[in-house]
């Protein structure tokens, strides 16, 4: 788990968080958020709110002092403590794409298969800078819809000892999702102690919880397992066209929903989450990547922080069909404010292709490669009189070169980061290595990465208790 101790981009003025101070107060008072779940429109009538059907009007002042309630920083066990996460603080958290129903490999685009996410699981389990395979890295399309979440699970939890996400479809899966955590780690007691999972509940932007989320969110909440709250905010179809009245509403949005979590139970662990981008005003489709993104991006960080919550953004978005240059740059321009802001949990870190629509195992190793360079260019530098080499300067004197100093070869090794992806080959050694491009040799990595796997073990009396309670299920749901 990475720890970013690098400052932060502070971009609003005092006046700027002032006014959107006044713009989401407005908003959850005079316009409302709908709540698609009496049991949620009950709970907000009960403690005082205005209720008209299922929309809910608020009082600003008793919303934060709802928000107050949940944790600034909790901790999320996995099943090898070892790769334990923090959430919040300087700490980053770092996850797979989430939900992409196509995957591609090489020039082929195709449905998500079963073995697709085994493959990307066991990819997020190879690679120490990820922190989470997630939760639906790919759709597996081959899988029955009412019971693949449990085969899903089953697999994060055999194939990886990494912490994992939620499922949110339905309270139905949520429930499954708790209860096989508590098969792994002992019990309801245990994973209320300290979480094991984190799940994302999307706001039906704009203004609207819808019922599936809000049905999943009761289930995790009162089991005490963290919920990301995320307005789902593309500028121009879900939000209006400019950023202050976006982030006007993603903290209307996002507010309302932690509100709710603090009366299912209070001190349930939140991340603020922000989903924030643009769409093409000429076509309509979504663009990650903007400039707009990434501002939207900075600006959360620093209203996260100000509201004392963790904070959940960015990641490695991109609106390229191909794991070309544009998916590169768009990915870096996303993921340096993702730093920049010091977002907590980071979802789509790795594999993230065509907007959202596919998962790929190309770009993601691209993107582990991205990260890293980001994790070290992000690690403070520490000066110390040694550092300085002044006995190099005296053993090479004048005009000659360092190559062969005592200093470097003591050093050479490990004195500079090496890119596991990039090629520095002269062209002909290049040429002669098959003249491979950056995504080629990234599908090389993506097969090595699987050949070299090593399933991490597990006490064979969980796993088959697991997998009694997968078989169990199945049949229940009709599968």
């Amino acid at each position: 788990m990475f720890v970013n101790r690098m400052p932060r981009y502070e971009i609003l003025s005092e006046d700027s968080m002032a006014t959107l101070d006044r713009g989401w107060r407005r908003i959850v008072s005079e316009i409302g958020v709908e709540f698609m779940k009496p049991e949620a429109v009950d709970l907000f009538r009960d403690a005082g709110m205005k209720v008209e059907g299922d929309n809910v009007f608020f009082d600003p002042d008793w919303v934060l002092a709802q928000v107050a309630k949940a944790p600034r920083q909790f901790d999320i066990q996995a099943r090898n403590p070892e790769n334990n996460v923090h959430i919040g603080g300087d700490h980053m958290v770092f996850s797979s794409v989430y939900g992409p129903p196509f995957v591609r490999e090489g020039s082929v685009r195709r449905e998500g298969t079963f073995d697709d996410y085994r493959n990307f699981a066991k990819l997020a389990q190879s690679f120490s800078a990820i922190d989470s395979v997630g939760g639906v890295v790919v759709e597996p399309n081959d899988t029955p819809l009412d019971s693949r979440h449990l085969d899903m699970l089953y697999a994060t939890l055999t194939l990886t000892d990494k912490m994992y996400m939620g499922n949110v479809v339905s309270g139905v899966n949520a429930r499954d999702t708790i209860a096989m955590g508590e098969i792994v780690f002992g019990g309801r007691a245990a994973i209320e102690e300290t979480p094991v999972s984190i799940s994302l509940i999307n706001c039906n932007s704009p203004l609207r919880w819808d019922d599936r989320m809000l049905d999943a969110l009761f289930e995790y909440s009162a089991a005490n397992q963290p919920v990301v709250l995320t307005p789902f905010l593309l500028m121009g179809a879900m939000s209006p066209v400019t950023i202050p009245s976006a982030l006007a509403q993603q903290i209307a949005e996002a507010l309302t929903g932690i509100a709710l979590t603090q009366l299912i139970r209070p001190g349930a662990p939140v991340v603020f989450g922000s989903f924030l981008s643009n769409i093409d005003m000429q076509s309509g489709s979504p663009q990650f990547g903007t400039p707009e993104s990434a501002m939207g991006l900075l600006c959360t960080g620093q209203i996260a922080r100000h509201f004392g919550l963790p904070f959940r953004g960015g990641g490695g978005l991109n609106s390229s069909q191909m794991p070309d240059a544009q998916a590169a740059w768009e990915a870096l321009m996303t993921m340096m404010p993702t730093f920049l802001s010091g977002t907590n949990f980071v979802m789509h870190t790795a594999g993230w292709l065509e907007g959202g629509l596919v998962s790929c195992f190309e770009k993601y190793v691209m993107d582990v490669q991205v990260l890293e360079v980001l994790q070290k260019q992000f690690t403070p530098l520490e000066i110390t009189d040694e550092d300085l080499a002044f006995d190099a300067h005296l053993e090479v004197g004048h005009g000659g070169h360092f190559l062969g100093a005592m200093h470097t070869m003591e050093r050479f090794r490990t004195c500079f980061y090496r890119p596991f992806l990039s090629s520095s080959d002269n062209f002909e050694r290049w040429k002669k290595n098959g003249a491979k491009d950056t995504a080629a040799r990234a599908n090389d990595i993506y097969h090595q990465k699987i050949e070299a796997y090593e399933q991490p073990p597990l006490d064979e009396s969980i796993r088959q208790e697991l997998e009694d309670y997968v078989i169990r299920r199945r049949a229940e749901l009709g599968d």
